[in-house]
């Protein structure tokens, strides 16, 4: 089904419909609920909560061409992390010392991170302390700016840069860790 059609449907609650969207998307939606959350038992609760809300928020949805469905989806499942992260009002709360004490290790170069499976590398990811997280997953992923990083998360635009300075410091350290183990 394409696109388009996939969408209109869901707008008119075909259930087919939906249920293709859930097939199609589910598995990728879920990764991003895993690179905020990290756990996979809070990501399965806030993948059914994005599909919630994308169910009930179809007749706000335009059609702009191949993949605007799917960035719109994802839109979705990224603001309900958010949400999820804001209410539990931890992203103030990470440890200043582990991140000094990372930044001393050099961030590796291509050819080293070729050597890092993708699977350890989101493990990683999801290891990192919760605003940690949060704004590598919105600066490096979601290629978001410090300033709407902050707006979103409530924080200024220095702890937006802060935070991911020492969450590339402490995904140094393991990936370091790693290249020197394997």
């Amino acid at each position: 089904m394409e696109e388009h059609i996939l969408a209109e449907g869901c707008r008119n609650g075909d259930d087919t419909a939906r249920r293709e969207l859930y097939d199609r998307y589910a598995g990728r939606l879920l990764a991003i609920c895993m690179r905020y959350s990290g756990d996979r038992s809070t990501a399965e609760d806030l993948l059914h909560d994005a599909f919630l809300k994308i169910y009930g928020a179809f007749d706000r949805f335009t059609y702009r061409g191949p993949g605007s469905l799917r960035a719109w989806i994802e839109r979705i499942t990224v603001n309900v992390a958010l949400e999820w992260i804001r209410s539990r009002s931890k992203l103030g709360s990470v440890a200043l010392d582990e991140g000094k004490a990372a930044a001393e290790v050099a961030e590796p170069d291509v050819s080293e991170m070729a050597r890092v499976p993708r699977d350890v590398l989101m493990q990683f990811v999801s290891e990192l302390p919760e605003g940690y997280r949060a704004v590598f997953n919105l600066y490096c992923i979601e290629e978001y700016s410090h300033r709407e990083i902050a707006r979103m998360l409530g924080i200024n635009e220095k702890s937006s840069s802060s935070q991911l300075f020492r969450a590339r410091a402490m995904l140094a350290r393991r990936v370091r860790e790693y290249l020197d183990t394997h």
